[in-house]
């Protein structure tokens, strides 16, 4: 083209240390010739060269758009992202966060001017049906725009003119040489480990996690993205198992280990050699170890990766555990994971792995209440390029991965009386970026992990809608909707024959797996995810949300639903505003390690209708799944879905099977004789009890664990803290007893008092 663009921007990005990115915006005929102008310009090795497209553009290595994560953990001095067919948040991160410092960004996009209004493949997967693409809006491209053309260090070429509409060009002052990092004094970890560590937080980081070497310490080490927070993981990890130790790894998926298991193979490796650290390179150009089997062994010790959720059953047989990007995981898991006897964390606080703050502002309270010494470590220094880095200042801003709710002091005072309650529009919240952050920061709070893409949905797809309590104009609550049903014949008729329909999550379980395929006939509103501030939690704002939702929305859909993974508060918490549960998966999820509840609010008569029939199938199968896939289930979900089920189930039972009944509080009668019998008795009472006070707490797990999942009594005893199987067997005649007093006919109470 022409021009130098290219060279000069790498120039300075090299000379700071720092990143550049130069966007090539124009129709498909002028940007791949200004596209090979700027590699060449720049210089740009093809070695070192990645190319994000579905298309071959250059000859270097390509990694297609839906494979964009295979840059997680690696180091480029170039990416290209062609996001002329298909602009992925997801991507974007993925892209940006693997150019080195000296390195040099390319986005390859149509016109700027046009762009928002272009619709291309991602948006595509925004049309949720009954929806078109042509619903979807050109909003987060409107953002990303205005912030390409406002940020210092981006460069606008537009390839159709052959003209530089912004340099990106800063001219920044020279930089202060920072002190190189260095082996502490006093070290348990080999030196080796310090040799390699890049920066001075790193070496802080290590050494923290020395503690590890002893039983109850836990060490927690936060850090944005790009830090260098998991490889100090993985050269603590190695020590570790250098000395012995048996150390187990999780993490949300094992790729986002990947730099942990390496940095420890490099340890490995040093340790082999004799001990020699080299050159204190950090990843390997290609982010990855020719050997990536596991475990990885040590002469007296070894590390292994276990899912989340097999990682929590696993966690008091190791000697530590670490639990790489803890901030992706669910509070839950976490705190299976304390089982350990030492726990290391590592956590990102603003990153594509995943922004859920749940980690932060709910785990520390239960960690600091643990009987672990705990040592918390921040790295504030970048490990790939310098700190200030126009380009990673751009993402957070363009991405808003800093998105944070509202300071606590601003709605302290909020009731569930002085709020106000608020549709928020994507138009509104673009001119408004303070509550568009305190909005989206809830919304990260509310969920373990939460990705670039969320937030293109919250703006641009046309079946979500936000609802918020504010005070003052500061939201204390959220919630982020899906409309959801309506659907035309020939897309039930697909969904029924197995194929997957976007957008319709509670809808397609109902058709595709309950065999229901009028299912999606109602219309209906899903509530994806509600938030309230951490300041104001417990005071009825989540409920009072849920109630002007209602009110909103009674008359023009047929139900509101819900899906989530169960825990019995959560559970308790939609029954109390008025849902139901319809459907509980046999199979849990593997990263939070819980099993996903349905519920219905119906607003209808069509909406009662299909409350109805779900509700008569949920009970006809629920002894069935209880004693099968759900046997190991944790018997307070249990009871918390049973009891959220929308009516009792008809206890239609024999003379013969009351009389076994009436009998086994005694000893005449066994449980063996007649457990079905037992079972229907167990459900009647669990989903609708004639008083709150009839049994315990205990007395109704026991119900559970025996009569419903058919534990062994061995295995019932020992769960249950009860002395011995005689006092089990007993307790539970007991229950049976209280149980025919309440439910049974006059024939089974008369026969029970045969026994008075």
């Amino acid at each position: 083209m022409g021009h130098s663009i290219g060279r000069r921007l790498r120039a300075e990005a090299q000379r700071t240390d720092e990143r550049r990115l130069v966007v090539l915006a124009g129709e498909s005929g002028t940007r791949e010739p200004a596209l090979r102008d700027v590699v060449a310009d720049a210089r740009l090795d093809s070695e070192t060269l990645s190319v994000v497209s579905q298309a071959s553009l250059l000859g270097c290595e390509r990694i297609d758009p839906t494979h964009s994560d295979k840059l997680l953990g690696q180091t480029r001095d170039g990416v290209v992202y062609d996001a002329t067919e298909r602009f992925d948040p997801d991507v974007l991160a993925h892209v940006v966060g693997a150019i080195a410092g000296g390195g040099l960004g390319i986005l390859l996009t149509p016109p700027l001017d046009t762009w928002p209004d272009r619709r291309d493949r991602f948006d595509s997967t925004l049309a949720v049906p009954p929806f078109g693409v042509g619903d979807v809006t050109g909003h987060f491209r409107r953002r990303i725009v205005a912030t390409l053309r406002s940020h210092p260090g981006i460069a606008i070429v537009d390839t159709d003119t052959e003209t530089i509409e912004s340099d990106g060009l800063r001219d920044p002052a020279p930089r202060l040489r920072t002190a190189e990092p260095s082996t502490p004094d006093d070290h348990a970890f080999p030196a080796a480990v310090y040799r390699r560590c890049r920066t001075a937080d790193q070496v802080e980081a290590v050494a923290a996690f020395e503690t590890l070497l002893a039983a109850g310490r836990a060490v927690v080490v936060e850090a944005d993205r790009g830090r260098g927070k998991s490889s100090a993981a993985g050269f603590a990890a190695g020590s570790l198992a250098a000395a012995g130790r048996d150390v187990l790894v999780t993490a949300p998926e094992r790729r986002n280990a990947t730099e942990l298991f390496d940095r420890a193979r490099e340890l490995r490796a040093d340790l082999d050699a004799g001990g020699d650290g080299g050159d204190q390179s950090e990843a390997p150009s290609d982010g990855g170890s020719e050997d990536s089997r596991l475990p990885i062994e040590f002469d007296a010790g070894s590390i292994r990766y276990e899912r989340p959720d097999v990682a929590v059953e696993q966690a008091s047989d190791a000697d530590v555990v670490f639990v790489d990007e803890a901030a992706a995981l669910p509070v839950a898991v976490l705190d299976g994971l304390l089982d350990a006897r030492s726990v290391g964390f590592t956590s990102t606080v603003r990153g594509y792995e995943g922004t859920g703050r749940g980690f932060d502002v709910r785990f520390r309270d239960r960690l600091a209440e643990s009987d672990f010494d705990v040592t918390e470590q921040h790295m504030d220094d970048p490990i790939r390029y310098a700190a200030g880095d126009p380009i990673e200042t751009w993402l957070f801003r363009a991405l808003l991965l800093d998105a944070t709710p509202a300071p606590a002091q601003l709605v302290t005072d909020a009731t569930p009386e002085n709020v106000a309650y608020r549709q928020l529009e994507s138009t509104t919240l673009l001119e408004n970026e303070p509550l568009l952050g305190e909005v989206f920061g809830l919304l990260v709070v509310a969920h373990y992990r939460t990705e670039p893409a969320d937030f293109a949905r919250l703006l641009d797809a046309p079946n979500v809608s936000v609802r918020a309590l504010t005070l003052d104009g500061h939201v204390v609550s959220v919630a982020l909707l899906a409309r959801e049903g309506a659907l035309p014949a020939d897309i039930r008729g697909e969904m029924y024959e197995g194929g997957r329909v976007a957008g319709n999550m509670i809808p397609d379980v109902l058709t595709s797996q309950l065999r229901d395929e009028a299912a999606a006939v109602p219309s209906g509103q899903r509530v994806m995810r509600i938030a309230t501030h951490d300041a104001v939690r417990g005071r009825g704002l989540g409920s009072r949300l849920l109630s002007a939702i209602h009110d909103e929305f009674a008359e023009t859909v047929d139900w509101l639903g819900t899906g989530y993974g169960a825990t019995p508060e959560l559970v308790d918490f939609w029954r109390e505003n008025g849902y139901s549960t319809v459907h509980l998966s046999t199979s849990r999820n593997e990263r939070s390690g819980e099993h996903s509840a349905i519920m219905l609010r119906p607003t209808s008569p069509d909406g009662e209708e299909l409350l109805d029939r779900h509700t008569g199938w949920l009970l006809d199968r629920i002894e069935g799944t209880l004693s099968a896939p759900l046997s190991a289930l944790d018997p307070d979900v249990v009871r918390a879905v049973l009891r959220s089920i929308d009516r009792p189930p008809e206890l239609d039972l024999s003379a013969f099977e009351w009389r076994v009944l009436a009998g086994s509080p005694h000893g005449a009668g066994l449980y063996d004789t007649a457990p079905a019998a037992f079972a229907r008795l167990a459900l009647r009472h669990l989903v609708e009890p004639a008083g709150e006070s009839l049994l315990s707490a205990r007395q109704e797990r026991l119900l559970v664990t025996k009569t419903l999942q058919h534990r062994p009594w061995e295995t019932v005893t020992d769960a249950l803290n009860y002395h011995s199987r005689r006092e089990c067997m007993r307790t539970l005649g007991a229950a049976v007893g209280t149980l025919i007093e309440a439910y049974g006919t006059d024939n089974a109470r008369r026969e029970f008092d045969r026994f008075e």
